[in-house]
């Protein structure tokens, strides 16, 4: 009788395990936004994609955009300079 509960007890924790790690990996991909620099202008991209959300003349403009798209979805905006690095992060994760 213990060689069956020893087994249950290992198949119970086992799916504990599972359910636990896919809880974890929930959200999935992130959805912070970066404020590029783009062509001739400015560009709101989702982290992790090669496509473009928008397109913006302005940074100021790219900026607002990717603050809508962040606070919506509880993310990060990510500013970036004309050179590539960073120049701010602004969190709207509760």
């Amino acid at each position: 009788m213990s060689n069956v509960k020893s087994w249950l007890r290992t198949l119970i924790d086992l799916l504990e395990v599972f359910f636990n790690s896919a809880q974890k990996n929930k959200r999935g991909r992130t959805w912070h936004q970066h404020v590029v620099p783009y062509e001739k202008g400015w560009a709101v991209r989702r982290e992790g994609n090669q496509r473009v959300t928008s397109k913006h003349r302005k940074q100021s403009t790219a900026i607002n955009k990717a603050k809508r798209l962040a606070r919506k979805y509880k993310a990060d905006v990510i500013i970036h300079r004309v050179s590539g690095g960073i120049r701010d992060r602004i969190s709207y994760d509760d």
